[in-house]
């Protein structure tokens, strides 16, 4: 009964959304995506996939790249919903002719691709994309079911919790689900969620791409990454004062927001002594020769960390939440963070190393910056091989597993 009244209120929707999906599909974000999702183009697969993965957008997308690397080579479908997402997973695998990539069809289209779906092993659906349709269909056929990557944050949970009822319709044909972190486990199983394990961000199985190699200066080297208001001028008083004790030390100044860069050089002018030298990165290039360097682009920070002797990462002092660590420990810098970091727990859980410390305490941290551990990422490829395996071995699920 739950199926049927399910597609009948979402073809009622279909139906009376037709005029506004016209009108949005003339938009170039949506010019592709719409056509494809809700009015069949292009809907027939070319494939019979073994492995069905979905993820929503560009970042969820991203986040499966070394899972399908290393997954086996048989017919895989890759469905997204935004055309980012499908940009991105077209130029990833334009070269693998096992994959298809395609947009995700409305609700209501999904059981039309039943016929083409009867090899289908497992399907992978990532963190909260909770369509019924895809999870029934690939139960009807007896493939696995996997949500990876499940988060349910804070803010909101108590839009979840209004219609548990309804997910845990769908969680009924989930097998198993890997959770980030342990305050998501509770959450999840509130939803009428079974078999969870945390797993941790997918983020930790991705490896950092370094475009330009920097050379790493003989003098010790500070960045300040992807800071906010507030931030940059507590990390440069107190560099200031710490030239008095490491005179060859120097500060590069990576602001999270482009719209900040100018605001940033100011402050630095108007704070740095006459005769420290400030160099800007769009205008000098890359230049240790100074005391001070000013990212003002963006996607450098990759090519930044390799040749840091200390990164201290924005988002934490200021109550924004933190920022991705794994970068820093990929590249196993020593990192100082401070306490606000609580949009990226699950990241920080997932590495050694790292130093949390209040405000006051940012001088003496970096006066000894010398005895701070440097930073890894735990048991990164035993993770990715266990989940392959979990996707790839009939039952291998229903396995005690430890991540």
């Amino acid at each position: 009964m739950f199926v049927v009244i399910y597609y009948f209120i979402f073809f009622c929707v279909y139906i009376i959304s037709i005029p506004l999906l016209l009108v949005n599909s003339l938009k170039s974000k949506y010019r592709q995506s719409i056509p494809v999702r809700f009015f069949l183009k292009d809907f027939s697969l070319c494939i019979d996939p073994h492995y069905w993965f979905h993820a929503c957008s560009y970042g969820e997308i991203k986040s499966l790249e070394p899972i399908i690397m290393g997954m086996p080579k048989q017919p895989i479908l890759i469905t997204t919903i935004t055309q980012t997402g499908f940009e991105l997973a077209s130029k990833t695998y334009a070269n693998h002719s096992y994959i298809q990539i395609k947009y995700l069809p409305f609700e209501i289209f999904i059981p039309f691709w039943k016929n083409r779906l009867k090899s289908l092993k497992t399907l992978v659906v990532t963190e909260a994309e909770l369509w019924y349709s895809f999870f029934f269909i690939a139960k009807k056929i007896s493939a696995t079911t996997m949500l990876i990557n499940a988060r349910i944050s804070t803010h909101s949970y108590p839009k979840y919790k209004k219609f548990a009822w309804f997910y845990k319709n769908i969680f009924k044909l989930v097998d198993i689900t890997l959770a980030q972190e342990q305050k998501d486990v509770s959450r999840l199983q509130t939803l009428g969620a079974k078999n969870i394990k945390i797993f941790g961000n997918l983020k930790i199985l991705s490896t950092p791409k370094v475009n330009t190699h920097y050379p790493k200066s003989s003098n010790p080297t500070i960045i300040a990454a992807s800071t906010h208001y507030g931030e940059e001028e507590l990390i440069l008083k107190t560099f200031l004062e710490l030239k008095k004790t490491i005179p060859n030390i120097w500060l590069i100044v990576a602001p999270r927001h482009p719209q900040r860069f100018n605001e940033v050089a100011r402050l630095i002018k108007k704070i740095q002594p006459t005769s420290f030298t400030f160099k800007i990165f769009s205008q000098n290039g890359f230049d240790s020769n100074c005391d001070i360097l000013l990212i003002d682009t963006l996607g450098e920070l990759n090519n930044l960390y390799p040749i840091a002797d200390i990164v201290i990462l924005g988002g934490s002092f200021a109550k924004i939440g933190g920022h991705n660590p794994l970068e820093c420990a990929f590249f196993n810098t020593k990192l100082i963070s401070g306490p606000h970091i609580f949009n990226q727990t699950a990241l920080f859980d997932s590495i050694d190393g790292y130093k949390i410390i209040e405000q006051n305490q940012l001088y003496k941290t970096l006066e000894s910056y010398q005895s701070l551990p440097k930073t890894r990422i735990k048991d990164q490829k035993n993770k990715l091989n266990t989940l392959i395996t979990i996707i790839t071995k009939e039952n291998e699920w229903k396995k005690p597993t430890n991540f």
